[in-house]
């Protein structure tokens, strides 16, 4: 209420969130992984003295380098940016709840830097041991990083304890947090893995080093395939009730679910007999069909994650809308539009008139014209629907969800935005405030169309 609102036209600025957090994950995780890889694996090529590996693993450093530093802290930003913009009071508490978490990982974002720069640069620099216990620097760090992570983002479907204590140690250790770390630990090793298998497939001619790599990535892999399957089930199992009840209604997430351990299966199979079995099998082809596989299994898990926060951003804690749950009856009473910084200030210059001692005065709302409802009716949709829903055209766009509603349908429908989807924040403002909305929406709904049956009367809009 106290942010400006901030419109993305069709795609929506929750979609565009998970646009760029879904690319950043498949390279963060990478990070991790591979970060363990290229520790244990120059490692054992230093022990083994083997130099062609070491040449190779010097290659996939580099190219390890360039996407997980670089573009990686890239797509970071990138996350930052977006929700400060879109959820910006879900992104306050986040930030004010975890402060001593976000700096713990900050510091080893640093060390993951330094460290990672340190192992590529100074390859032939430094004694072996040095060299090898940079990388196991990188690889933990990394790996601690995904852990504090883990138990933020956890925090965001189930708060636990932390709504009684506000302990961040509550906060941390949340009851999604043990199911998530270990289902992205697992996630970490296995892209870390494929990622090696498609970057050798397409780097190699030693038929040696091919093989090598091969069986040695498949066992991190499979581990990888095992843990993601454990921790997505521990996952469910730690669910809020109404989160499971989101996902149990909606007949696309649960087709979602079962594409997930239904890929990660494949992956598996896949894995076992090829690379574990007959490392041969592993081309170009054949390892890009594993990348396509983990990836659209991970990418799901990622959309599913977030679709059962709702009606929340933060679970019981932010709504959807960015509206504080405590604040909702005060809202209701005193006005929508009068207890925000932005709407007030609408208000204040252009329909102060509306306000009488600091309080929306409804009779007086009521009696604008239709005209004045409609652009009231258009301020409220941006800060009370925008955070969820596209105008006329794009992803749960409310034209297409009002076709064939009447006025008075849509009213009640907002007067009750809970009890008619439960999955939606209640209405937070007052009853004039619901039909200049109501109004709103009846100017932008679509025809009715064609070939429907008819309406009493032969009407053909809402």
């Amino acid at each position: 209420m106290h942010y400006p609102w901030w419109y993305v036209p069709h795609l929506t600025s929750p979609m565009l969130i998970a646009a760029i957090a879904v690319v950043h994950v498949l390279v963060s995780h990478y990070a991790v992984g591979g970060g363990l890889f290229l520790a244990v694996e120059t490692g054992f090529a230093r022990r083994t003295g083997d130099k062609e590996y070491l040449a190779y693993l010097f290659r996939h450093t580099r190219f390890f380098v360039l996407l997980t530093v670089a573009f990686g802290a890239i797509t970071g930003v990138g996350i930052w940016w977006t929700i400060g913009l879109a959820s910006p009071l879900a992104t306050e508490v986040l930030i004010r709840t975890f402060v001593f978490g976000w700096a713990t990982e900050y510091v080893f974002f640093v060390i993951e830097i330094v460290s990672a720069f340190a192992f590529y640069y100074y390859w032939d620099r430094l004694a072996e041991k040095t060299h090898v216990a940079i990388g196991r620097i990188y690889g933990v760090s990394a790996w601690i990083s995904l852990v504090l992570i883990s138990g933020i983002t956890a925090f965001m479907l189930n708060p636990g304890r932390w709504l009684e204590s506000r302990s961040f140690w509550d906060g941390l250790f949340n009851p999604q947090f043990l199911p998530q770390t270990v289902a992205r630990t697992g996630g970490a090793l296995l892209l870390s893995s494929l990622y090696v298998y498609l970057h050798g497939s397409l780097t190699l001619g030693d038929r040696r080093l091919h093989d090598l790599i091969a069986r040695r990535s498949a066992r991190p892999a499979l581990l990888g395939a095992i843990l993601i399957t454990v921790g997505g089930v521990g996952w469910y199992a730690f669910l809020p009730e109404s989160a499971r009840a989101v996902l149990d209604a909606a007949s696309v997430l649960n087709v979602l679910v079962m594409l997930i351990f239904a890929l990660t299966a494949v992956v598996f199979v896949l894995l076992y007999l090829g690379p574990y079995r007959n490392p041969g099998w592993l081309s170009p082809g054949f390892a890009g069909a594993l990348m396509l596989f983990g990836l659209a299994a991970f990418s799901t898990g990622e959309f599913i994650r977030e679709a059962v926060r709702k009606p929340y951003v933060l679970y019981n804690v932010v709504l959807g809308n960015q509206i504080l749950p405590e604040e909702v009856a005060g809202l209701r009473q005193n006005g929508y539009l009068a207890g925000g910084r932005w709407t007030r200030k609408i208000l204040d210059t252009d329909y102060p008139r509306l306000l009488v001692d600091g309080r929306l005065d409804q009779d007086r709302m009521l009696a604008l014209d239709e005209k004045d409802q409609i652009a009231l009716g258009r301020v409220i949709f941006q800060y009370h629907c925008n955070d969820c829903h596209a105008i006329e055209r794009g992803y749960s766009a409310v034209g297409p969800l009002i076709v064939g509603r009447n006025r008075e349908m849509n009213l009640w429908t907002i007067e009750h935005l809970e009890q008619a989807h439960f999955f939606m924040p209640p209405w937070s403002g007052t009853p004039a405030e619901a039909r200049a909305l109501a109004i709103y929406l009846e100017s932008i709904a679509p025809k009715r169309p064609g070939g429907m049956y008819p309406l009493p009367g032969g009407e053909t809009r809402p």
